[in-house]
């Protein structure tokens, strides 16, 4: 007896399951159970809900319908599908490729090719139906077939539109480069305006271009258009931005003035093409640029912009070549009077004034001269706030440079004071804090440089964390600070540019404080000065000795880092470089100096670099 009751109770409680089961399954839609199991590879069961779901939404569950049925072999099912959905949806060109699958699936390529083939031989003249068709056969990877899709479309649409974008997307998914650059030149006889769409494309192309031929591809054949067809600018302004991205920055002048003088573009162009040569530190090809606008007369309206910009072009190239004589710097100046001379000093010219100033300054050693240009320049009437500001910086550094310390700190205070929270505002509170350590207040400079370690401008943080460092290492209770204040007293010959005076006094500190903390610090002060004088080989030993002997101390990627620039620029040396670069982010990899290295190294090694 009980035992029939256990059985009873038993059978009750799988018929409550099944009809809970039951009850559950019927709570969810068809879609849902079909897309359920579809989502676990359950393709028999899904099946047979999509196919009580189909006819309620052909649209929506015909894609994982058809998948279920190629999935579990059942393809005469899915040719019935795929022919059936054809019929509801004629216009949709996708089908016929779903149709040539199902025949390669099984193994019938011709019945597929002769399906591919006849779709694209009777499209229809719609745009939309023709990239249905072509981005269907590259989604399968079927390169040919969306190839031959687009030109038909380019026949049948009779030029009302190329398709020369997704050919040339097809192009380079069969890594075509020559193809697809001649599908995306050749729309520029379309249309011009798709120039800068082009231009995007290709610098995108150009940037993952691992071969490198890429540009030579883009040149040749722009190059061809151009032979055909002088007259249309649009090739030349496609030359143009490709030197550009080439940084042929010789090529691209002599391309910018053609089109300046074809287009009467009054020196645009060339002047936006010398200031960034002038950022690339290409001055010459700037002086060219800028020259060419100052030769087409005072009656172009670029002339005077053209005037001061090659002014300083003039200058950064001799200043920055650490091989100028004394005689360079007389004709820079005489240049900069005869400029200012013709222009007049007034609001427009007052940037060159401030140039001009700084040579005198600290190039010539005229500081009377140039206190007296700056104190004329803030007496302009309608000066911006910045320009004054810099300007005050720039006569700051000037007192600085003569000696005139507290008039320095006063102008530094002010404009700290005026730019409270702006990047202007902590470049002065800076370089207020470095005269405080040029005069051996090394506490108040300290104060000063820590509340600039959190500023968001990384150059002051990183100046200001590097000055700070070196302050509280030489400044310890048990450690005297004669040594700082001749390393500080360095500093500022080294700053006011008396650079045998420096390095004498930096001589001197090696003597009297032999094996001192400041002794890597010693060196790397002496390399730069050599460096900046030209004396590239007498810098190497100080930066290798920080190397080999001060491996663990903050100065050692500098080191190696300025090694291996030294090695690159300066000494042609591009083996050796390679290999310091390739130290210094593999034994520094927290170095500020990385992401610079690495690319660096990546160009020696043959790499194409955007």
């Amino acid at each position: 007896m009980h035992t029939f009751i256990k059985i009873t109770l038993l059978f009750s409680c799988i018929i409550a399951w099944s009809c809970s089961d039951v009850h559950a399954q019927a709570g969810q839609s068809n879609v849902e159970l079909a897309n359920q199991y579809f989502s676990t590879n359950d393709f028999d069961k899904a099946v047979i809900y999509f196919e009580k779901a189909y006819d309620q939404d052909p649209l929506g569950t015909y894609p994982n319908y058809l998948k279920c049925l190629i999935s579990i072999k059942d393809y005469d099912k899915a040719e019935k599908v795929i022919k059936k959905q054809s019929k509801k949806f004629p216009t949709d060109q996708s089908l016929k490729v779903d149709l040539g699958n199902l025949y390669e699936t099984q193994g019938e390529s011709e019945k597929a090719k002769k399906v591919y083939l006849d779709a694209i031989k009777n499209l229809p003249s719609d745009m939309n139906q023709i990239n249905v068709l072509g981005s269907t056969f590259l989604q399968r990877q079927l390169f040919e077939y969306a190839a031959q899709t687009y030109l038909q479309g380019r026949r049948t649409l009779k030029g009302a539109y190329p398709f020369s974008f997704e050919l040339a997307e097809v192009y380079a998914q069969q890594s075509k480069p020559t193809e697809m650059v001649n599908e995306y030149i050749s729309l520029l006889e379309f249309s011009p305006t798709y120039l800068p769409n082009i231009q995007t494309i290709l610098q995108n192309k150009i940037a993952n271009d691992l071969s490198g031929t890429l540009s030579d591809i883009i040149r040749q054949a722009v190059l061809r258009k151009i032979q055909k067809n002088p007259q249309e600018t649009s090739y030349s302004e496609f030359l143009y931005w490709l030197f550009l991205q080439e940084k042929d920055y010789e090529s691209a002048f002599i391309q910018a003035k053609s089109l300046d003088n074809r287009l009467s573009e009054s020196g645009d162009r060339p002047i936006s093409l010398g200031r960034l040569c002038v950022n690339n530190q290409e001055y010459e090809t700037a002086e060219k640029c800028f020259q060419y606008v100052v030769d087409k007369g005072k009656e172009n309206k670029n002339y005077v912009i053209a005037k001061m910009e090659l002014i300083n072009a003039v200058n950064l190239r001799i200043t920055n070549s650490g091989t100028y004589t004394h005689a360079d710097l007389l004709k820079l100046e005489g240049d900069y009077n005869t400029t200012l001379n013709e222009l007049g000093k007034n609001v427009t010219t007052a940037p060159i004034i401030r140039g001009y100033a700084h040579l005198e300054a600290f190039y010539l050693h005229k500081t009377d001269e140039a206190i007296a240009l700056l104190l004329e320049t803030l007496d302009f009437p309608n000066m911006g706030s910045q320009f004054i500001a810099d300007c005050k910086l720039e006569l700051a550094d000037i007192y600085v440079f003569s000696g005139q310390v507290w008039d320095a700190a006063l102008l530094y205070g002010q404009v700290d004071k005026d730019f409270k929270n702006d990047a202007t505002g902590r470049e002065a509170k800076f370089r207020n804090a470095r005269l405080s350590y040029y005069l051996g207040e090394f506490e108040w400079a300290k104060g000063q440089l820590s509340v600039l370690k959190a500023a968001t401008s990384q150059l002051i943080s990183n100046d200001a964390l590097a000055l700070g460092l070196l302050i509280s290492d030489n400044t310890n209770e048990d450690t005297t600070t004669d040594a700082l204040l001749l390393y500080a007293h360095a500093d500022l010959l080294s700053f006011q540019n008396k650079d045998s005076l420096a390095f004498l006094a930096l001589d001197s500190l090696l003597k009297l404080f032999p094996n001192n903390s400041l002794t890597d610090e010693v060196w790397y002060k002496k390399a730069q000065i050599l460096k900046k004088e030209g004396k590239f080989n007498a810098a190497v030993p100080f930066l290798q000795d920080i190397i080999d002997k001060y491996p663990e101390d903050i100065l050692a990627d500098d080191a190696l880092f300025q090694l291996a620039v030294i090695n690159e620029d300066n000494l042609n040396d591009k083996d050796k470089a390679k290999v310091l670069y390739e130290q210094l982010i593999t034994k520094y990899p927290g170095s500020l100096y990385v992401v610079d290295a690495r690319k660096r190294f990546r160009i020696l090694r043959g790499d194409k670099v955007n």
